[in-house]
């Protein structure tokens, strides 16, 4: 039993040996095996890292997932992992091996016949240098010979180790990479308003007259060129770019960028606000042509994209400027207050050195002049003023300042101190109109002059004196103005309360003045019932009067014909005595027989009865024939006169008439 062990334990072994012998490996799929070779008929390598024709050394190949034969007696084998770049970030290559930088440059060439470094033959053999690559490696598995490269990761540094000073090297790189955060891509937001200043470490190096490189191959139609925001370092080099800080800037994006090839810094957009504009002085690019004309002395104004200062201003908006190369200035196109006022100071604070004005009075005062002036600088003419002055803060301490103190000690030394409080108006308009034109002069357009109320300063405290009498003397004033308006309110006092009885009895007068028009309208009532019965009597009283004349004449020709019928006017009038004699006897008022008989005493005169007399009387003999006719004739005339009469009687009564009613309506026309 023992001796059948030790057979199989024997077989075992000679297996074993033998497939040691001939070099029997199994490789996992998620590994590579570098190969290193321990002799060679070909020899060994002498300075390089790879052996390219067999020689003793590392291998270029590797050997992928699977079973091998390599003898121990010829060949080590390294078992080393896939290399797995994750999503979004980026690797690094470091070459072991290839051509030698030159001293100018920083970074291996790129090479892209090398499959993104697993080729290594193809990586030497097509001019591949030693040393950090310009290019990167993006997500993904790769099988890479780590003899040759060493990748670096965010997480891992893939290498097969030499020595320990290779291994600290490779380290510090590392450390580098992330102290430069060039693990993960550059990402710019929109709502950062961030920009990217570019600094490449690698090409040719600038002049010394350029501080900033210029702009190189961001024509996309120029695909030889086009390195798409330094993403594509062979074709910016290609395009002429150089090393240092780039004029072209990076704005919203992400962008793979090697960061051993160029460094990035962000920045704050450059804003310009609404009621402002932006003057560009620019620190890089050609000598243009001067553009502020043969009259303007104070420096050059040139086109956009030369070196000075821009003669058209960045009007409100965002821009991505790089301020390394130009500067910015805003000028506020709104009204500027500058305060010669201790302490305070306008919203933009170009007056925060200046301070009240000390004057010299023509009575020798030494007040304190507080002014607040209003100016206003067209954005049109900003660069002129820029180039002029450097900056607005400047222009208010080294030009306005001593000119409008000057300008204002030259008026207190003209006028006295009650002058200067009462004649401030005046003052302000003849400064506003006098300044302005020196302010032209500077670009500048006047807006106002303000003047506040000179106070003491500390060389004289007597101001307050003045000002003591003043406010005294305003004081009488003011009494003297306080009684005339006590009397006038004294008048208006009497004229209310003669407002308030009339007001207390404007009820009895309006009630009157109603009753006065209910009276009128009664009257002109009353008038008008009058008016309508006046012509109703007097309708009346001409039908009355013609019913009357009518009756009148139709009466006188029935007594006209009676009298004709019984002979006579005499013998009717004989007649009527008779009928109205016999009728007052018949009513016992007349006694026929007196109680009293009276004889006169004559002769033949005896007793005379009444009624005997007046009946004898009646048939007087003296009445004939010929009298007969002519009264008849006598009685038509007695009624033609009669009727003309009662006619003109008519008439006379009716003009009468209308002599009142046109009188009456004379009278209400008046009225």
């Amino acid at each position: 039993m023992l001796q059948a062990i030790l057979i199989i334990v024997g077989c075992i072994v000679v297996i074993l040996g033998a497939l040691w012998l001939i070099g029997f490996r199994v490789i996992p799929n998620n590994r590579v095996a570098v190969v290193e070779k321990w002799w060679s008929r070909s020899g060994s390598l002498d300075e390089k890292i790879i052996a390219l024709n067999k020689e003793a050394g590392f291998q270029p190949y590797v050997l992928r997932g699977g079973v091998h034969f390599l003898t121990p007696l010829m060949y080590r084998v390294h078992i080393c992992p896939l290399v797995t770049v994750p999503q979004g970030e980026i690797a690094y290559v470091f070459a072991r091996d290839g051509e030698p930088l030159p001293e100018t440059q920083t970074l291996g060439r790129v090479v892209d016949a090398c499959n993104n470094f697993q080729d290594v033959i193809g990586f030497i053999n097509h001019g591949g240098q030693k040393g950090i690559q310009r290019s990167i490696i993006r997500e993904g598995t790769y099988a890479f010979n780590l003899a040759q490269f060493v990748i670096i990761t965010k997480e891992h540094i893939y290498s097969l180790p030499l020595e320990k000073s290779d291994a600290a090297t490779i380290q510090k790189m590392a450390d580098k990479i992330h102290e430069r955060q060039g693990f993960t891509p550059i990402i710019i937001k929109g709502v950062d308003d961030m920009l990217g200043i570019v600094t490449v470490h690698d090409g040719p190096s600038l002049s010394q007259d350029h501080i900033v490189a210029p702009t190189v191959g961001d024509d996309s139609m120029q695909t030889a060129t086009y390195h798409n925001n330094f993403q594509d370092i062979t074709k910016f080099l290609a395009a002429g770019g150089y090393r240092g800080r780039q004029y072209q800037v990076l704005t919203e994006g992400t962008y793979f960028i090697n960061r051993m090839f160029a460094t990035i810094e962000l920045i704050d957009k450059t804003v310009i606000p609404v009621g402002s504009v932006g003057v560009v002085i620019s620190y890089i690019g050609e000598h243009g042509e001067d553009a502020s004309g043969e009259e303007y002395k104070h420096g050059e104004l040139v086109k956009k994209g030369f070196r000075g200062v821009w003669k058209d201003p960045l009007t409100p908006g965002k821009y991505a400027f790089n301020t390394y190369a130009g500067k910015i200035v805003e000028v506020p196109t709104t009204n500027i207050i500058l305060k010669w006022i201790s302490n305070e100071g306008g919203e933009h604070l170009f007056d925060s050195n200046l301070k009240e004005v000390n004057l010299i009075t023509k009575d020798a005062f030494e007040p304190s002049l507080p002014l607040s002036v209003v100016l206003h600088i067209d954005y049109r003419k900003a660069p002129f003023v820029i180039q002029r002055f450097g900056d607005i803060k400047m222009l208010v301490d080294q030009t306005l300042d001593p000119m409008v103190s000057a300008y204002f000690k030259n008026i207190g030394q003209s006028k006295t101190l009650i002058e200067l409080l009462q004649e401030r108006s005046e003052i302000q308009d003849m400064a506003a109109t006098q300044m302005k034109v020196k302010f032209q002069h500077y670009n500048i357009e006047l807006e106002e002059v303000l003047i506040g109320t000179p106070s003491s300063s500390k060389k004289d405290n007597k101001i307050e004196i003045i000002l003591d009498q003043l406010r005294d003397r305003q004081v009488a004033m003011e009494q003297i103005e306080t009684y005339n308006q006590q009397q006038k309110a004294a008048v208006k006092e009497r004229e209310l309360k003669e407002a308030q009885s009339k007001a207390e009895q404007q009820k009895a007068l309006t009630q009157s003045e109603i009753n006065i028009e209910v009276q009128d309208n009664a009257g002109k009532a009353a008038y008008q019932r009058s008016l309508h019965d006046a012509e109703k009597i007097k309708a009346l009283a001409i039908a009355e009067s013609e019913k009357e004349a009518k009756m009148g004449i139709g009466k006188a020709i029935a007594i006209h014909e009676q009298v004709k019928a019984y002979g006579g006017p005499k013998y009717q009038v004989l007649q009527d005595i008779v009928t109205k004699y016999t009728a007052a006897i018949e009513n016992g008022s007349i006694q026929v027989v007196p109680n009293t008989l009276v004889n006169m005493g004559g002769e033949g005169s005896g007793n005379i009865n009444p009624l005997e007399a007046f009946i004898t009387l009646l048939l007087a003999k003296e009445f004939d024939d010929d009298h007969h006719d002519s009264d008849n004739r006598n009685m038509s005339a007695d009624l033609q006169a009669f009727k003309e009469q009662l006619l003109h009687k008519e008439s006379h009564k009716e003009t009468h008439e209308n002599k009142m009613k046109g009188k009456q309506q004379a009278r209400e026309k008046t009225k």
